[in-house]
């Protein structure tokens, strides 16, 4: 894994064999003019009314680091596909175009660009792929941890999701895109490294079984971190582990222990945290807070709370790991403009818009009204959503911080009007419309098609 901004060059064989065997045939063709494609979701999953933007910063650093190594190139010799021009051209591979993107944690919607690539034609060509993976992964998790911030609304919830998550990489890329979208630390200690985001993590129930008592768990580890233990109280009885905190927390007060928590992993979450509540409170530790986990999601996190259960913080794993209701988005990277020449799809549920473009952004009264999708150049009312992100190959300025982006997402949904911030399942019209201008170029390239027989 290549720690964001480290300076080490990523390997751009993170492709798809067809990216090369394009461009080596637009090698051999002499096909290298400027183009410009554009990154998008085609539409939004069933559960989903919006999105969030997030992997523009990781998709940034690739492209400044991308590179073919000498054994990438071997490795490509090798195969006996490849001819020894392209071969030459691919060993000194940069990306030397420029980049523009909607800024990290923006709120946005299907067939908006998110990310708008113009570069010499080949090199556009080959990131494909690399950009996709980057983007889409860390859109999807950010979107649906989006939704857990608004169930969970004034109460904390954390990242616990690395043990489910596809990989190590999947895990820390995940990590930072919930906490992006609004989780207030996460269990994954790589992650707090390369993004600062603060660390949580209690027990697991094998250390609690690895002791011939459960007060002997719980006060060996309170003993160990007595500023920050939170103790797991569900491995035998909930309830009598609830008992058995308050008394070590009891007996470790002179020594200077203050137990920070418990955590409730199985059963009745509902039921069983309010008898939790009600041992702790008569015992004397009612500043000791609640937290639960245990296969949640926005829907049993607003159901809980509709519920009036006294829980203070939530550890979201599986479901938000692997945005496990929408674990793939139709993310699609189409070429929009080829040696200064429009150009569109047409095919069957999978057409695409033509030309430069740019988002505009509509607000009234504080809230989202609808987004506008026109030319690059047009002057229309509302914010511009895409942004200058590279030029000539390099980053322009500073990378954003996850400050940025976490107050950027929160601003974004509660900017979002009540149908579309709604948890409920069912279609919701995106609010996006297209310019007169952009669809008088539609047309404009479609007729074009028709006239060529295409």
């Amino acid at each position: 894994m290549t720690p964001p901004d480290s300076g080490a060059a990523a390997s751009a064989l993170a492709t798809d064999q067809y990216e090369l065997t394009m461009a080596a045939s637009y090698h051999a063709q002499g096909m290298n003019g400027p183009a410009v494609f554009d990154l998008f979701v085609r539409s939004l999953p069933e559960s989903r009314r919006y999105l969030v933007a997030a992997g523009i910063a990781d998709a940034v650093a690739y492209l400044e680091q991308v590179r073919f190594s000498k054994a990438d190139v071997e490795y490509l010799r090798s195969l006996g596909t490849f001819d020894e021009a392209f071969l030459n051209y691919l060993a000194g591979f940069r990306f030397t175009g420029e980049v523009w993107a909607v800024a990290e944690g923006e709120v946005c919607f299907p067939e908006e660009p998110l990310v708008r690539v113009e570069a010499p034609l080949i090199e556009a060509q080959i990131v494909e792929t690399a950009l996709l993976s980057t983007v889409a992964h860390q859109t999807a998790i950010a979107s649906k941890a989006a939704r857990v911030a608004i169930a969970a609304g004034e109460r904390s919830f954390v990242d616990f999701a690395s043990r489910r998550a596809h990989g190590p990489e999947a895990a820390v890329k995940g990590a930072r895109s919930a906490y992006l979208a609004g989780a207030s630390a996460t269990s994954n200690v790589l992650a707090g490294k390369l993004y600062g985001i603060p660390l949580s993590g209690t027990m697991a129930h094998s250390y609690v079984m690895a002791f011939e008592d459960e007060r002997e768990a719980f006060r060996t580890f309170a003993r160990d971190f007595p500023t920050s233990a939170v103790l797991l109280i569900d491995t035998y009885d909930t309830v009598q582990g609830a008992r058995h905190a308050v008394e070590v927390a009891r007996e470790l007060a002179d020594e200077g222990v203050r137990l920070r928590g418990v955590r409730l992993d199985s059963g009745d979450l509902a039921n069983l945290s309010r008898a939790v509540r009600t041992v702790l409170d008569e015992g004397g530790c009612g500043d000791v807070r609640i937290v639960v986990s245990g296969d949640l999601d926005e829907h049993r996190i607003a159901e809980l709370i509709a519920a009036g259960a006294p829980i203070d913080s939530f550890g979201v794993g599986t479901q938000m790991g692997v945005s496990a209701d929408a674990p793939a988005l139709s993310a699609v990277y189409k070429l929009a403009e080829a040696d200064g020449r429009p150009v569109l799809k047409l095919s069957t549920g999978k057409d695409s818009l033509p030309g430069r473009k740019q988002v505009w952004r509509v607000e009234r009264d504080g809230l989202l009204d609808h987004d506008v999708i026109g030319l690059d150049g047009e002057e229309l009312p509302g914010r511009p959503l895409l942004e200058h992100a590279m030029s000539g190959g390099r980053r322009m300025g500073q990378a954003p911080s996850m400050a940025d982006a976490r107050e950027r997402c929160e601003r974004g949904l509660a900017s979002l009007p009540e149908q579309l911030r709604s948890l409920e399942g069912g279609a919701v019209p995106p609010p996006v419309r297209t310019s007169a201008a952009l669809d008088e170029l539609s047309t404009r390239v479609r007729a074009a098609l028709d006239d060529r027989g295409a």
